[in-house]
Formats: structure tokens, C-alpha cells, sequence
């Protein structure tokens, strides 16, 4: 019978995501037992500073590449110990913008490098091997295009590679347009997390982290070591990461040292990243999962390794045990026989109680807008369900990383908006044609409506709230993507 199957594959799906659950409520505990402290700046009279290559991987980033490039020249470090390499895959305005830019920064006597490449093969990570096999610094510090890093950057993260061990430091990710919409203020809420919990615990115990593609300062013949930037995977910054830390560098994360950055704000551009983000890591996974499981490595950190770079299966997990939901209460209410199961589905509230402690404590722990109870609740719950509103597209990502599917890097477009009144409107690398999967995302918002009414008729009261969360994020994510394609169009 097909009923039992169907209550099987809900029940696993469940029992995965309470795993997952378990795993983010462990953070929390390591997180809780951090001490974070202040972090020395670099003496330049006590010791010699060491020789950095500043790269600036960018394509087509007309918007943004000067507020980027004035930001490298204001850093508090000697012009005679640093070089800045723009890797310029551009093919546009950008490239003009560089070259003027460059030319005012040499004539100031800053060591400038305007790197073209013949062809854009490899992609970011690409253009960050062929400047590596250019560079001439001890370390290398990355910066997107979309990036504003801080004067004192170098002289307060230099002193983290205080052993010859340290491979990496990464800093936090702080947001210039966080209050600029709705779509930024949940991106946010979610980076806040990631920063402010995960990398943090992950540090503390011990644990593998990542470093985030940018605002990190690498040793360069870690780099090396572990055979260079590949361009294998979508996350060509979670592969080195992985590679690196298998080889037995040491990794650090500074919390307490924000690197400012513009959020997506156009919902195109935020579902390709993210797509980009959910299949780049299965496709990790798949890669480098073999070798940590082959390795000396301690069970302990095999199993969250695992748990890190398998992360993202949860939007195919919460897919599959949103749509199997509803049919589910029909059974239950009109068959019989198995009452038993939704019983022990009582248990997987744990998952949900994690992940509010999980947002919780990420909210108390930054000096975030989230604070206070109200507040918290409304953009906590907006939050889980624009999740669940993007589990069918990145449960594609996932699907296409698996499978093997090859696709290429789309690159996050940014426009510089970082204060009120700025707009990404009318301007370039918009897309505005919609995807097949919008009318997907409107489909499962009506069938979420069917779903509420089941749950109000059977009186499954404690699933409707999940309906109902359900039906606002494929609502919202399908609003949000017409109205933006909508604009891009105007």
C-alpha cells in the first residue's frame, strides 16, 4: 500500500531534519562557551610587517568597483608592503572604470596590478589562481567586488596567523543596506546566524569552518598546499576551505571584526546566489567528504562535517515533508490506523525549538535590529517561512548537485545601494524574465491554502500553523520574484 510508504519517507525526512536540529542546538552550546576577545593590532615598530596581495576578483561590477578600490587604498598599511591585484574579468564599463582608477591609485604610489585574463575559464575561481601564481605576498586578503572593507583591516586580522599552522582567518559579514527592504532585512537576520553562531562555535569546538568567499586573509602557501583555487565545484571557497583544513591547516573566525557588504536586494540576483550556494555545496560534499571520512580525523569532527557540508539537503527535506503533509491528514482522518505516527511526530518539534534557540541566541549575541521579544518573534517566523518558501528552488539546486548536472558560475549583480533613496531600478545586469519555477512557487502557495483548510476541518491544529507558514513563504517569494521582474522591466 501506498499510505505506509508515504508516512515512511515523511518520518525519515522528519528524523533527518531533527539530526540536523540536534547538531544546530550543539552550536549553540559552543557558541555559549566562546570568550571572545579583543584582538591586538599589529605593531609596525616591534615587528616587520608582513608583505599582503590584496585581490579584487570582479565582472562586470560598474556600481560598485570604485567604492571597492577607494576602500583598499584607505588601508591603514604601508604602501611599500602591499599589493592590490584587480582581477578583471569584465566585459564592460567596468574594465574603463578600473584602468582610471588604477592610474589615479599608481600616480599615488600604491602597486597596482590591472590583471586581464584571455578568457573568463574557471570563472572567480579561476581569476584567483592566475593572480596567486602572480602574487608576491606572504598573505592574501580577498575582497568582493560588493565589499567595503574597514582601514584597520589587515593590522587587526595579520596578528591571528600568530603560528605557522593558521592557514585562514575569516571576519564577519556586516551589511550596508541591511534596512533596505524586506528581502535584505531576512538575508541578514539568516548571514547574522551563520556569523554569529556557526562560524563562532565552530571555531570554539574545534570544529572545520569555511571560509566565506571574502573579507578573509589567507597564508599563502596554505593556498598552495592544498593545490590551488579549483573550479570544479560552484563553492570554489568552501572546496579550498575543506582541502586546506584535510591537509592540516588551522582556521580562525574573528567575530568581533565586521567587514561591511551590500546584500542582494533584486530577487533574481538573490535566488542565483543562493542557487549558486546550494548546489556549490553538495557538490563539496561529494567532492571532499570521501577524503574526511578516509582521514585520522576524530569521529567527532567527521560527523560535523557532514553535517556542514550536507546542510543545505534540509530544503529538500522541508519540501518533501510540506507536500506529504496534507495528504497525510487526509489519511490519518479518513483511514485510520495511524494515529500512532503523527504521536511520535511530536518529538520533531525539537527541530523547531532548536531553530527558534539557534535565531535566538545569534540575535543576542549581535548587535542586531532583531532584539526584543515582538520583534524577534515577527522576523523569526518571517524568516522560517521565506525558508520554506525557497525550499523548492534550492531543493533544485541540491537535486542538480547531486546528479552531477554541470552549470555555470552567476555571479550575485550588485548596485550600490547602501543608503535610503539608492535603487537598483533601470540600471544594468537585471534580469527580468521569469523562470519556470515562479509558477511552481504560485502553485504550492494555493495548495498550501488547501492545506490550511484540511488542517482547520480536521481540527490538526498543531500542523496548520505550519500550512500557514508555508502558504506566506511561497507567497512571498513569488510576489516578490514577479514584482522585481516587473520593475527590471520599467
Amino acid at each position: 500500500m501506498l499510505e505506509p510508504v508515504l508516512f515512511g519517507v515523511y518520518m525519515v525526512s522528519h528524523l533527518i531534519i531533527l539530526l540536523f536540529s540536534i547538531g544546530q542546538l550543539t552550536l549553540v552550546y559552543y557558541a555559549l562557551r566562546r570568550r571572545r576577545c579583543a584582538t591586538p593590532a599589529l605593531d609596525a615598530v616591534s615587528q616587520p610587517l608582513p608583505f599582503v596581495t590584496v585581490q579584487l576578483p570582479i565582472y562586470n561590477e560598474r556600481y560598485v568597483v570604485e567604492r571597492l578600490l577607494n576602500a583598499v587604498a584607505a588601508l591603514d598599511y604601508p604602501k611599500d608592503r602591499l599589493e592590490i591585484q584587480v582581477l578583471d574579468d569584465s566585459t564592460d564599463e567596468t574594465t574603463r572604470i578600473i584602468a582610471k582608477k588604477v592610474t589615479e591609485l599608481c600616480a599615488l604610489g600604491f602597486r597596482v596590478y590591472h590583471l586581464r585574463r584571455a578568457e573568463r575559464s574557471g570563472f572567480k575561481a579561476g581569476a584567483l589562481q592566475y593572480g596567486l601564481e602572480r602574487a608576491t605576498g606572504e598573505f592574501i586578503a580577498i575582497f568582493d567586488a560588493d565589499f567595503v572593507p574597514p582601514p584597520s583591516f589587515l593590522k587587526t586580522v595579520l596578528p591571528s596567523f600568530e603560528n605557522d599552522k593558521i592557514g585562514m582567518v575569516q571576519t564577519r559579514w556586516s551589511h550596508l543596506n541591511r534596512d533596505y527592504s524586506v528581502l535584505t532585512e531576512l538575508q541578514a537576520f539568516g548571514l547574522d546566524a551563520h556569523f554569529g553562531v556557526e562560524q563562532e562555535a565552530r571555531n570554539a569546538a574545534g570544529l572545520f569552518i569555511n571560509f566565506n568567499g571574502t573579507a578573509g586573509v589567507w597564508r599563502k602557501a596554505a593556498i598552495v598546499d592544498a593545490g590551488g583555487w579549483h573550479a570544479d565545484t560552484l563553492t570554489e571557497d568552501l572546496d579550498l576551505s575543506y582541502r586546506a583544513q584535510l591537509r592540516g591547516w588551522k582556521f580562525k573566525f574573528l567575530g568581533n571584526i565586521e567587514s561591511p557588504s551590500e546584500l542582494p536586494a533584486e530577487m533574481s540576483s538573490y535566488k542565483s546566489q543562493q542557487f549558486r550556494w546550494a548546489k556549490g555545496a553538495i557538490e563539496t560534499a561529494k567532492k571532499n567528504l570521501p577524503d574526511v571520512w578516509k582521514s585520522s580525523l576524530s569521529l567527532h569532527l567527521k560527523i560535523y562535517a557532514t553535517l556542514h557540508l550536507c546542510a543545505n539537503a534540509l530544503f529538500m527535506l522541508i519540501f518533501i515533508s510540506g507536500l506529504l503533509t496534507v495528504p497525510l491528514m487526509i489519511v490519518k482522518n479518513t483511514m485510520g490506523g495511524y494515529d500512532l505516527y503523527f504521536q511520535v511526530m511530536t518529538v520533531f518539534l525539537i527541530s523547531f525549538i532548536s531553530s527558534f534557540l539557534f535565531y535566538l541566541f545569534s540575535v543576542s549575541n549581535t548587535a542586531s535590529p532583531s532584539n526584543g521579544s515582538v520583534e524577534f518573534g515577527k522576523r523569526f517566523s518571517l524568516f522560517v517561512a521565506f525558508m520554506m518558501g525557497m525550499s523548492l528552488h534550492n531543493s533544485l539546486a541540491v537535486l542538480e548537485g547531486l546528479i552531477g548536472r554541470k552549470s555555470a558560475f552567476v555571479r550575485t549583480p550588485k548596485f550600490g545601494l547602501a543608503q535610503f533613496g539608492d535603487t537598483w531600478v533601470r540600471k544594468s545586469y537585471l534580469t527580468a524574465t521569469l523562470t519556470p519555477i515562479t509558477f511552481f512557487e504560485i502553485l504550492f502557495a494555493l495548495y498550501y491554502v488547501f492545506g490550511a483548510a484540511v488542517a482547520i476541518y480536521f481540527a490538526e491544529l498543531s500542523l496548520l500553523p505550519f500550512q500557514v507558514l508555508f502558504l506566506i513563504g511561497f507567497a512571498l517569494v513569488a510576489m516578490l520574484s514577479i514584482y522585481h521582474a516587473r520593475l527590471a522591466k520599467s
